[in-house]
């Protein structure tokens, strides 16, 4: 060992200063200078990025195990807060200074080996563990007080971007659509995890770092309520309301969570038949399965005892068809029907107030809720878990009712719309449901019909509201001859005959 031989060690507290380089410059040149007075030789210099307010940095580990070798006289360090903000990792230097190592501090002229520089040195490790706790706690309760705003004072999550000190994260318009998208495919139950991963990566989803996610990273997705409008804190396990916009409405994060416990299995679909899950036994009522023979699709009952028969798929294909060019109706009638939907608008209308201060009124029962758990919890009523369980489940619920609130007005404004466009929909449905291909058919078919029941041979396809009372109104005029029909038609208005 060389009597002038010594390590050197620098730190900054974040990788960020690290970049910057701008400490790490300042503390070299310092320790240099001091190297230099003393006739020291530096051999190696150990550089960390690490904060001192945790044990385990590895290049201090690192250089305190060379240390106990003896290869080198000692170490010289900046100050003694560079050296350690713990007072575990002061007591190893102090251990290596009682075997004989050298430690010197360039700032502070301390003698480590008499008694008195040793106890100064000690009282300002101390003051150092202390300051860094406080700062710890200021950290803290800075952070809280952004969460109890509904401000999300960390990094924004996948699917949101940051906009600066105490403003609210904002959706990223680039990767905030993908991310509301494996949220709506995963409630399907359709996709596992992996096959998921796989469709989002073909998507173009990826993390904060350009790279396709992995398995954990998107199950984490899927699980943090940071998308449906709430911040939960993992550590602690406390959740607030966010003023952030919600990627997607709570009712569809809630599904996704059905999936995640296996509430809903995960069944990937081989064969995505137009009427899968459509028809059903009159017998039984079960959905029949679709199977493909000889380049045809069939659907039948699986139940031996049933004297249900199979149908084709072009067969049961021709019937809905058929059905729904029922609904076109003749000239004249258009006017009635839409006189008719608007009176059901006026009983909507009344329906929906009394829905809306039903709501209000559970709202505030929600919120009151809130204030007496929290009562209850200040009280020592409830353990820190079970009140952070039921606070949680209050705010999903606040969050839904909101969301519902929300939503309404623009549905009512845009009623007379709705109207028109049902009413044309009616006029053209068969022409539609042909012209249609693939997804859109089946969206088509879940809209026009409500119930598709085969009898033996028979298909029954029952049309959904308000399609199946313009079906029955149509119909009724097929029946009046032509020379009266206007009468009939004029009748059925003075007579509100049609029951939507």
């Amino acid at each position: 060992m060389n009597g002038t031989e010594f390590y050197a060690y620098i730190r900054v507290s974040t990788a960020k200063q690290g970049e910057k380089g701008v400490s790490l410059i300042e503390q070299k040149a310092a320790i240099e200078r001091y190297a230099e007075r003393n006739n020291y030789t530096i051999v190696e210099w150990f550089e960390e990025r690490e904060t001192a307010a945790s044990r385990g940095r590895p290049v201090f580990n690192r250089m305190l195990q060379l240390l106990r070798k003896r290869k080198v006289r000692g170490v010289l360090i900046h100050k003694i807060d560079r050296s350690a903000r713990n007072l575990k990792d002061w007591a190893d230097l102090g251990e290596l200074i009682d075997q004989g190592i050298e430690v010197h501090f360039a700032n502070e002229g301390l003698d480590l080996h008499s008694r008195g520089g040793r106890l100064s040195a000690d009282i300002q490790a101390v003051v150092a563990a202390d300051f860094i706790r406080n700062l710890q706690e200021e950290t803290r309760k800075g952070m809280w007080g952004r969460f109890k705003q509904g401000l999300y004072p960390l990094r924004a999550p996948l699917g949101y971007r940051d906009c600066g000190p105490g403003k609210p994260k904002e959706i990223d318009p680039a990767k905030g659509p993908l991310v509301r998208r494996a949220f709506e495919l995963y409630a399907t139950g359709k996709y596992s995890l992996i096959r998921l991963r796989a469709e989002m990566a073909r998507r173009g989803l990826t993390n904060l770092a350009e790279r396709n996610l992995s398995i954990n990273s998107l199950a984490a997705v899927l699980h943090n309520p940071f998308y449906a409008g709430l911040i939960a804190i993992k550590k602690s396990g406390e959740t607030f309301q966010g003023v952030h916009e919600a990627l997607i409405p709570m009712h569809l994060y809630k599904e996704v969570q059905n999936v995640l416990r296996g509430k809903v299995p995960v069944r990937q679909v081989k064969h995505d038949f137009l009427f899968r899950k459509s028809i059903r036994c009159g017998e039984c009522g079960r959905a029949l399965i679709g199977e493909r023979v000889k380049g045809r699709v069939y659907y039948r009952c699986h139940l031996s005892v049933c004297s249900t028969k199979t149908i084709r798929e072009d067969r049961a294909l021709a019937e809905v068809i058929r059905e729904l060019h029922k609904l076109e109706f003749p000239a004249g009638v258009q006017d009635i029907l839409i006189k008719e939907l608007e009176e059901m608008r006026k009983n909507e209308s009344r329906n929906r107030l009394e829905d809306r201060q039903s709501r209000s009124l559970r709202l505030d029962q929600m919120r009151e809720r809130l204030n007496r758990l929290t009562d209850a919890y200040l009280d020592r009523l409830l353990e820190k878990d079970a009140y952070e369980d039921r606070r949680r489940l209050i705010l999903i619920e606040i969050r839904e009712l909101e969301e519902l609130a929300k939503k309404e007005p623009m549905g009512a404004e845009r009623m007379p719309d709705r109207i028109v466009d049902l009413v044309m929909r009616a006029q053209n449905a068969g022409s539609t449901f042909i012209a249609a291909k693939g997804n859109e058919q089946k969206v088509l078919l879940r809209i026009f019909t409500s119930n598709l029941k085969l009898n033996f041979r028979k298909l029954d396809v029952e049309l959904a509201q308000p399609f199946f009372a313009i079906e029955s109104f149509n119909t009724s005029l097929k029946g009046v001859p032509n020379g009266n029909r206007t009468h009939a038609i004029a009748a059925t208005e003075r007579s509100s005959t049609i029951k939507l």
